[in-house]
């Protein structure tokens, strides 16, 4: 067992002699990458980033001259081992996302990086999705779907990726690119790869003339089965162009780069009833099966008593969970889908009666209300991540992947529950997939420890012996990787897997393409290269390295994600505990800007993550820590002279809009070069002059505390001053507007005395100021509590960052008996709920690019702003790659280069057109917006303000 695979500092020759084109290897960035979500870890040497299909094949070309051998990776949310390198690491998820509607959504042409959420929110306008239903559908990548034959929790065998794939753009180990979906796509194959084409007739030959072969296909691959490669592909298609494409389904990366996928999309079913069956076993739930499936029910998800356990733990559990006490209870989570109304009924009213002849305990009712559905897909679908995260520090969580005929699934789950015991595994899950007989099960296991991998080895034989014994497979949708490679052999036999190993021979002659993976001779691969997980920051410890945060964080094209700003503490304490001090030092001078400095602190990854784990709190932490002390005193004093501050900064931005644009752009790049650029802000053209001071007003009818965000001092309304478009005019900016409104409406608020001093305390929290914090939390506190008669009436807030800051203020200081009952709600919320159904729109816009924040989100107001913004205009466009545009405060002025990064695809597909209005709902994101747009971004309220006058 090798539990540390460092690589050597520099790379080895034939890694060298790649080039260094889109290569690099900076331990950081070789290190951030070699982890994923699987219990495996190699470094590799080099991590390449390629751009086009074309540049992947110039790098097999090249990789394959050298001797390197080379894996692809896009998502990492494999669990078996399979995108892992000790060598070259191609990452293919950063410029490989395209995705392409087709025939008004009955296909889809989808690049690897793309997520399977990103395809379906396309598809989903059409009525269509991607057969292929993985719950780690928010993270999960269309390379790791094609390469592990990806289903899921509904399609089974019927809609997965081999049965859903129509063409793709592959490229051999060779370098040698087809396009399948062309004319002379066979022309092509057979004149670029004449070994491989007749190989392939051959192959097909020898397999279709063994009886014996035939039936062990046909039995294993009428299950879900993604044990060794798609073998079925020789009895399906006699084409050797079909036989290749499907072949790669499945194939892991051993055979092939898929540049591009194209799929046949399935209806969504719109109407959809959902419930949870609770049994007082696993085996009543396991033996209910056969009658269940025979109902057409099409979700049928069993969880079992453990699994039960740590769910209902979850403040979002369904009541139903709550309620119930679990001893040895299983769950099935069942589903009827339907086209219409009516067919729905029919399915249900069908179902009814066998339904109520279950030994049930507790009662059983289907919901089509789309909260309570939610809920109950929400304990399903967050169980693997939920149940790890949940597990002992420095432990890893190992999911496993299994299928057995439905009927034979009540005994394996009975005998699998023995095994547990016998070989002393406590708190071990499982849940799944039961319609297709297909289920996980979780083992928690430290690595470092030779007794428990002894343990471990013997559970793994026993494990094999059962399944195979029931007539299973041992991977039904995870992928072989390397935990089950050692293990095909054993499944079909010598004269199938001999096949497998032509066919790998036949494609890949030199064994370059992810070598170990899927075929491996060593009987103990699988117990090779293991990952120990040291105990790290409280914060971020209960990580699984799953990577559903990856896709909604900012930084990701820049520098680092929030799993890989976790694993690069990992690593720097690893290497502190085995001694290497000078790689640790190395790790810890690249993390300061790759994992501190550009790190929005926006919290988006929480609103992903399955254990809820927000990595800004750990990257404040950091800052805090490492923060200047005389920065420290400054910003403290600042905070007891706020007011003087704010308005300051808003002269000296209508100074600098009074000058030739290039002189304050050059005095502040001098500063910057002087006191460094996480200091001093960058000054650009596309920041308005400053704004106006926020003054106290009363109102004895007053029903909310008005809350003006300081951003309105420093920052002036959009248009004041602007280099951009001509979108605003001076105007007064969200204050003035929400005040109209509030008059308009007819409902008083109140401004506090002394709300220029005021601040939600944002800019201290996330640059680590604690002092100044501090005196503003104190200050704040005190204030809102006399200004609210104790709590009696709402704060609202008009930038929502700003709501999310006086919120998180309060829960930081804590339900502090001096301050109960505090209520923070964000200014478009409140015109929604209080405002809205008491104006009239009299002008309504024809179009509308919205950009809610993160913030917003976090707080939960995007259907606020979307039913605001809809009353403002006949169509609002939120772009399908949108996200967190990263200015975060000032921290877009600090790193222009992370908003640029985060905005680059968002504000590419809103300038495919031209809009009549562009809005969100907070300054400094509209500014960050507008400068990635070019065009004038305002708050949504101030047109809501125009268009009811």
């Amino acid at each position: 067992m090798s539990v540390d695979t460092q690589a050597p500092g520099q790379p080895t020759a034939p890694i060298a002699g790649l080039g260094t084109e889109n290569i690099s290897t900076r331990e950081i960035d070789r290190r951030k990458m070699a982890h994923d979500a699987s219990h495996y870890l190699l470094i590799p040497e080099a991590v390449a980033t390629p751009r086009t299909a074309e540049e992947v094949a110039s790098l097999l070309r090249r990789s394959r001259a050298l001797g390197v051998p080379a894996t692809f990776r896009s998502g990492g949310t494999s669990l078996s081992g399979q995108s892992q390198s000790g060598h070259l690491l191609i990452n293919t998820r950063q410029h490989f996302r395209g995705i392409e509607v087709l025939d008004g959504g009955a296909r889809v042409r989808v690049q690897p990086g793309a997520t399977v959420r990103a395809v379906n929110s396309r598809l989903a306008a059409h009525g269509y999705k991607l057969g292929p239903d993985p719950a780690s559908e928010i993270a999960c990548t269309i390379g790791g779907v094609v390469a592990n034959n990806s289903s899921g929790m509904a399609c089974g065998t019927e809609f997965n990726t081999y049965r859903t794939i129509e063409s793709m753009v592959l490229i051999l180990a060779s370098g040698t690119l087809i396009n399948t979906a062309e004319a002379d796509a066979e022309t092509k194959l057979r004149t670029l790869e004449p070994e491989l084409f007749d190989g392939l007739l051959r192959l097909r030959g020898r397999i279709v003339a063994n009886r014996h072969s035939v039936a062990t296909i046909e039995r294993l691959f009428a299950m879900k089965n993604t044990m060794g490669y798609g073998l079925n592909s020789f009895l399906d298609y006699e084409n050797p162009v079909d036989i290749l494409t499907h072949l790669m389904v499945g194939s892991e990366g051993t055979l092939g780069f898929v540049a591009e996928a194209t799929f046949r999309a399935v209806p969504a079913l719109p109407q959809v009833a959902t419930g949870l069956m609770f049994f007082d076993s696993l085996d009543r739930a396991a033996s209910a099966l056969p009658e269940l499936v025979a109902t057409g029910l099409t979700t049928i998800e069993l969880m079992d008593s453990t699994s039960l356990r740590v769910a209902a733990a979850d403040p979002a559990a369904p009541p139903e969970l709550r309620g119930l006490e679990i001893v040895d209870h299983a769950a099935l989570l069942v589903e009827h889908q339907g086209r219409t109304g009516e067919e729905l009924a029919d399915k249900r009213e069908a179902s009814r009666a066998l339904f109520e002849s279950l030994p049930l305990a507790a009662p059983f009712a289907m919901t089509a209300v789309a909260k309570d559905r939610a809920a109950m897909w929400h304990l399903r679908k967050g169980l693997y991540t939920t149940v790890a995260g949940a597990r002992p520090s420095g432990t890893n969580a190992l999911l496993e992947d299994i299928v057995v005929p439905v009927p034979s699934l009540a005994g394996t789950c009975g005998e699998l529950s023995r095994l547990f015991s016998e070989h002393r595994y406590q708190d071990s899950v499982i849940f799944g997939h039961a319609k297709d007989g297909n289920i996980h099960f979780m083992l928690n296991e430290r690595f470092d420890d030779p007794v428990e991998l002894a343990r471990y080895q013997a559970f793994t034989e026993d494990m094999v012996d059962l399944v195979l014994g029931n007539g299973g497979s041992l991977k039904a949708e995870h992928g072989t990787g390397r935990i089950m490679a050692p293990f095909v052999r054993r499944q079909y036999g010598d004269e199938l897997y001999g096949i497998m190993c032509e066919l790998k021979a036949l494609i890949d002659p030199e064994n370059l393409l992810n070598p170990g993976v899927l075929i491996n001779e060593d009987p103990l691969a699988y117990i090779a290269d293991l990952k120990v997980a040291p105990t790290v920051e409280a914060e971020v410890d209960r990580c699984v390295e799953c990577g559903y945060c990856e896709p909604v964080c900012p930084s990701k094209d820049l520098t680092t994600t929030p799993r890989q700003r976790i694993v690069l503490r990992r690593e720097i304490a690893a290497a502190e505990d085995r001694g290497d001090l000078a790689l640790a030092k190395e790790l810890r001078k690249d993390y300061d800007y790759d994992g501190v400095q550009t790190c929005a602190v926006d919290g988006m990854c929480v609103t992903a993550c399955p254990v809820l784990i927000n990595t800004g709190d750990l990257v404040r932490r950091l800052r805090k820590e490492s923060a200047n002390p005389v920065a420290d005193a400054g910003w403290k004093t600042a905070a007891k002279h706020w007011s003087t501050v704010t308005v300051a900064g808003g002269r000296a931005l209508d100074l600098a809009k009074a000058m030739p644009p290039v002189l304050p752009k050059a005095a502040t790049a001098v500063a910057r070069a002087v006191a460094g650029a996480d200091t001093v802000p960058s000054y650009e053209t596309v920041l308005p002059a400053g704004g106006t001071k926020r003054t106290p007003l009363e109102d004895p009818a007053a029903v909310a505390v008005y809350f003006p965000a300081c951003i309105g001092t420093m920052f002036g309304p959009a248009g004041s001053g602007s280099d951009s478009d001509s979108g605003g005019g001076k105007g007064g900016g969200v204050s003035a507007a929400f005040l109209e409104l509030c008059s308009r409406a007819g409902v008083g608020v109140r401004i506090p005395a002394g709300i220029d001093g005021l601040c939600c305390g944002t800019p201290w929290k996330s640059k680590g100021f604690g002092k100044g914090y501090a005196v503003m939390t104190e200050r704040v506190l005190a204030n809102l509590w006399e200004a609210t008669g104790g709590g009696a009436l709402p704060v609202v807030c008009d930038a929502a960052s700003c709501t999310e800051g006086l919120d998180t203020m309060k829960r930081l200081a804590g339900e502090s008996p001096e301050y109960p009952g505090l209520q923070f709600i964000d200014s478009v919320e409140f015109v929604r709920e209080t405002l809205l159904p008491q104006l009239a729109v009299t002008r309504k816009l024809p179009s509308m690019a919205l950009h809610p924040t993160c913030s917003s989100t976090q707080l939960g107001a995007n259907d606020a702003l979307q039913a605001v913004a809809a009353a403002v205009a006949e169509e609002v466009f939120v772009p399908p790659s949108w996200g967190c545009c990263a200015f975060a405060g000032d921290r877009g002025l600090l790193h222009p280069e992370l908003t640029a990064s985060a905005t680059d695809k968002q504000a590419a597909e809103i300038n495919e057109r031209e809009f009549a209005a562009y809005a969100s709902v907070n300054r400094t994101c509209e500014i960050g917006m507008t400068a990635a747009t070019g065009h004038t971004y305002r708050h949504v309220l101030e047109y809501l303000a125009e268009a009811t006058r």
